[in-house]
């Protein structure tokens, strides 16, 4: 079946299973029938009040946890137009400079509440207010034709990340490279109608597509998690009881914050957790915190997922087959159908054999359509394949660079950029970081070269001692692993504990503000 858009998933639904429900947030909860109507009403506000029937064009929303924002996106996309969340609690200065870069038609306001905010100079409506409005037939009929002329290959959203040149760079996503993850995932790991996607992830950040999408795809349904619950880790295992959600597709640190805390040792729920799959992105998942979830939880589906937002999401993925020992490296597995991952050497050769480390590049529908408005840093990434001179091939190279095992298996090294020259050596910043979680109190460490004192600095977060000589004894005990794992040349020559590394909007460990806490001479809020 030819399947020309994700709406095609929504319309089916809404005729199929039109009481099941859909989305739930704190407060809200609705069917699919109740998702389609909404998302129609958007559409046609949309189409009113922002696009004049221009399509193909960004739709700022300033998001929240909660439903409307996932409507405002279903909304836009209903309009032929394509959705950018914003999050609301950016700079300012840094919302305003994505906002002019993009120049979208408008801007949706999806909180629930909050005070107004300068989205520079473009128009702004509240998600509520035109959910509010009744829809005329004709308007009903109108947004319906649009929805049929969409094309796979029209832009679904924009996600922006970081730019080298202090400008973020918009990541554009089409239709059909969400309806082939989905299809994808499906072959994997079979979910349907009965899977519930706890939700994690920020919707400005691209796991929470997997939430949305594999949902919309199976029939399923996803609960928007609270913020505050990933405050709380035995609130947070409660709730997940609580809405029987079974599928949980989370940042690393966000598994990290159960295991950090040991919550499985102590929670009685109600309910009994219903997990079947937990899976992790985005960082290296420490092995320690792995095998604290597999040792409660044995039946669990654990997988390892890899992949840059360039590919939309996920182009490999590990099923977790064996237990690991700390230290040990999970590998980030094989491709999912119709993606091509492969290695490449300096030269643009490819590589094959094994421990040989290269960069990791994509091939197929999953990538991106390109950078919006910045067809230069496009075609930086987005290039031919090596040795296909007669046609154009494109593929995505992620900047990453990984190797192969004796049996094939992809495992991710380090980013290309994390290479140091110290004392005359090069060295991976990763494989430090993959040594020192592989320590038994260690929680989490980052590393980073301070390149005018030529050192090493380590911030970390460790159980166990808090100050003092019990200090000075775990940092003894920190060298005395390494001895076993790092030649000298590579240990720390600093580091820096704190109580909890700081995390970015997206649930990453913040590197930047490390960075930052550092070259300021501020080692960052309770160090030690």
């Amino acid at each position: 079946m030819v399947v020309n858009s994700v709406l095609y998933y929504l319309w089916r639904n809404a005729k199929e299973c039109p009481e099941k429900t859909a989305l739930s947030d704190e407060q809200t909860s609705i069917t699919y029938a109740e998702y389609r109507k909404a998302a129609v009403k958007i559409a046609s506000g949309v189409i009113e009040k922002f696009s004049s029937g221009q399509i193909k064009r960004p739709v700022a929303v300033l998001i929240d946890r909660n439903v409307l924002s996932v409507l405002a996106f279903m909304g836009i996309a209903c309009s032929g137009n394509f959705y950018v969340p914003l999050d609301p609690s950016m700079p300012e200065e840094r919302r305003n400079t994505i906002l002019k870069e993009l120049s979208p038609l408008g801007v949706l306001d999806a909180r629930d509440e909050g005070k107004e905010l300068q989205t520079a100079g473009y128009p702004c409506i509240p998600v509520k207010e035109l959910l509010q409005e009744e829809i005329l037939p004709e308007k009903e009929t109108q947004v319906e034709t649009i929805c049929s002329q969409i094309i796979d290959t029209d832009p679904l959203y924009s996600i922006f990340t970081s730019g080298s040149t202090g400008v973020p760079k918009g990541v554009l996503i089409c239709h059909r490279s969400v309806v082939d993850l989905v299809r994808a995932f499906e072959d994997a790991f079979g979910f349907d109608e009965t899977s519930v996607f706890g939700n994690q992830a920020p919707f400005d950040f691209d796991v929470s597509v997997k939430d949305l999408y594999n949902a919309l795809y199976c029939r399923g349904r996803v609960e928007i998690i609270p913020k505050k619950k990933f405050v709380m880790p035995k609130l947070l295992v409660e709730y997940l009881a609580e809405k029987e959600i079974n599928t949980i597709i989370w940042a690393v640190s966000a598994v990290r914050i159960v295991s950090d805390f040991r919550t499985l040792d102590e929670v009685q729920t109600e309910k009994p957790l219903s997990l079947r799959y937990v899976m992790f992105s985005g960082e290296v998942m420490p092995v320690k915190a792995l095998n604290y979830w597999m040792e409660h939880y044995p039946e669990v589906t654990y997988v390892n997922l890899y992949g840059p937002t360039e590919i939309t999401c996920n182009c490999t993925y590990y099923v977790i087959d064996r237990k690991y020992e700390p230290g040990d490296m999970l590998p980030v597995g094989k491709a999912f159908k119709n993606t091509r991952v492969f290695l490449l050497d300096g030269q643009g050769n490819p590589i094959l054999e094994k421990d040989k480390v290269g960069e990791i590049c994509v091939e197929g529908t999953g990538l991106a359509a390109g950078y919006w408005n910045n067809p230069q840093k496009t075609a930086e990434c987005f290039v031919s394949c090596p040795g296909s001179t007669e046609y154009e091939n494109k593929i995505y190279r992620t900047g990453d660079m990984g190797y192969y095992d004796e049996e094939g298996k992809l495992y991710f090294a380090a980013r290309a950029d994390s290479q140091i020259k110290h004392m005359g050596h090069r060295i991976e910043l990763g494989e430090i970081e993959a040594a020192l979680g592989g320590i038994g109190f260690m929680r989490a460490a980052i590393c980073f070269y301070d390149q005018q004192d030529e050192k090493i600095i380590c911030y970390y977060q460790a159980e166990g001692a808090e100050d003092g000589e019990e200090l000075k004894d775990l940092r003894k005990q920190i060298t005395l692993e390494l001895q076993k794992k790092l030649p000298k040349y590579m240990w720390p020559n600093r580091y820096i504990r704190l109580a909890e590394l700081p995390m970015s909007s997206h649930g990453k460990i913040d590197r930047v503000k490390l960075r930052e806490w550092y070259r300021n001479g501020a080692t960052g809020p309770g160090s030690k």
